[in-house]
Formats: C-alpha cells, structure tokens, sequence
C-alpha cells in the first residue's frame, strides 16, 4: 500500500523530536479573505514557511477561473525558496481543515514530487495536542527542487461535458451553490451540466480532521460505479484538492478540473445548469 497521503499532529511532532523534521509549508488561506500572511505571522509551527496560495500557487485570474494552475517557473521558485530539495519529505497545513493545504499537496504531485503529506487537521489540531507554536520566520537555504513527471491527472475543458456525460464528474462546493441558489464570489450561479454534488465538508468529523478511508470509501462508493472515471470541480479549483484527497484515502483515483465553474463561466457559450 502506498503511504497515507495524512500525517497527524502527533507523528509531525514525533519527527521533529528525532530530529526527522520535514520541510513544512504554511498554506494559510480562506475564500472571501485570501492568502492569510498575517496568521503565519501571529503564530505557526516552528520551521514552517509561508507560501501564497493566490500569488505562489496560482497564475492571475483570468479566463481560465479564479485560480489558474501556476506555471511551472513560479511554482518551482516558490518551492525552491520553502527549502524544498527534490528528495526533501514535505508537509503543508492550512488552519484546518486541509482545504488549501490541499492545492500545495496536489500541486506538489502535479509538478512531480512523491513525498508530501498533509497535516491532518491543519493548526487547530496542532494547537490542540499543545505543541508548540512560532512568532520568528524561518531562514533557510533555497532548496533545489525541480519540475518533473506529473504524478496527478488534469481534465481539460474540452473534455468536462462529455466526461460529465459518461464518467462522474464531482462537484465540491457547498449544495446551495450547486443549485444556485446562492452564490457568495462568482457572478453567474449554478453548476455544470451533468455533474453530482458532493461539498468537501462532508469529507471531515466535526474537528476538521479527514473520516477514516473505510467511511470515506462507503460515501464515494455509492456516487461511483465500478468501471467510472472521476473528476472533481469547485469554484476556482482550490477546494476541488481536498475532494481529490479524500478520495485517494478511499482508493479512488480523481482528476481535477482546474477551472471549475468560476473558469466554466467566463464562455457564455457553455451551457450552466
């Protein structure tokens, strides 16, 4: 079985004890708010680097959405300046619970780096366990980390409504902006056609931590007969990473679509249901 894509609060704390540290990354982000520079700085696990999602981990907006995957050169500098080696084992953390340190874990793997785990939980499970926290930035020597064969899956957007047609395509947003009936950052509401609502809250127990993959797996498992491919959507391809997660720790393989409707809508010739 391959590693668990989760490492605990506990076990990362182990680590540093034996002197194992890894590179650690501080994905701090939230929708209406964005990168959250300020809460690193307040307070973060010792060592850890602050990376920024809206400028590090994605490209401008732009046609593509809100958050277009970011070119491998910017990617590879932001990594670079985290420390990151390409032997370096990594794991990042949002607050909790993991719905932006997703996009640095998937992002990782899209660029081709194996070892890297997600903090279950994120902070607040840090916090909690009483370990302690950080004020001082972390200096460290620029790592040499490179671009190589992806090891995550991208569907492009030609391809959503005939995938959504024959395959089934997720979408990770929250029910009522699935039927568009709110919709608090994007100017058009609904969703794309053929495609079944899952909210990536349904992912996590109540203290933000991932369910154990045997629940994870009886949930994903009645949205996806045997022999279907899977893809996964949100609103701008950030939270659609926690879905993919998740679905991994149900050993199901996914592919993002990285557009996701705030991509979809900026055609008006696509059709929205």
């Amino acid at each position: 079985m391959s590693p668990s894509p989760l490492i605990s609060a506990a076990e990362l704390h182990d680590l540093f004890e034996m002197g194992r540290g890894p590179v650690v990354l501080d994905v701090r982000f939230t929708l209406l708010t964005g990168s959250d520079r300020a809460g690193y700085e307040a307070g973060h696990i010792p060592s850890a680097q602050f990376v920024d999602l809206d400028a590090e981990l994605a490209a401008p907006p732009d046609s593509r959405g809100r958050h277009p995957l970011p070119d491998a050169e910017t990617f590879v500098a932001a990594m670079r300046g985290a420390g990151i080696d390409d032997d370096s084992s990594v794991v990042v953390y949002d607050a909790g619970p993991a719905t932006a340190a997703a996009r640095a874990w998937w992002l990782l793997r899209y660029f081709g780096h194996r070892d890297v785990r997600v903090l279950d939980g994120g902070l607040a499970q840090w916090v909690a366990a009483g370990f302690p926290i950080g004020t001082e930035p972390s200096i460290v020597a620029a790592g040499s980390f490179t671009a190589r064969p992806s090891l995550a899956r991208v569907l492009d957007v030609d391809d959503v409504l005939d995938f959504a047609q024959n395959n089934i395509l997720l979408d990770a947003r929250a029910p009522e902006r699935f039927r568009g009936e709110v919709e608090p950052v994007d100017p058009v509401a609904g969703h794309i056609p053929g495609a079944v609502n899952r909210p990536t809250t349904e992912n996590v127990d109540a203290d933000g931590r991932f369910l154990p993959p045997e629940v994870l797996d009886g949930t994903f498992g009645g949205l996806v007969p045997e022999g279907k491919d899977v893809a996964v959507y949100c609103g701008s391809g950030v939270t659609a990473a926690h879905q993919i997660l998740a679905l991994e720790l149900a050993g199901i393989d996914a592919a993002l679509y990285p557009g996701s409707w705030s991509g979809w809508i900026t055609d008006p010739a696509r059709p929205r249901a």
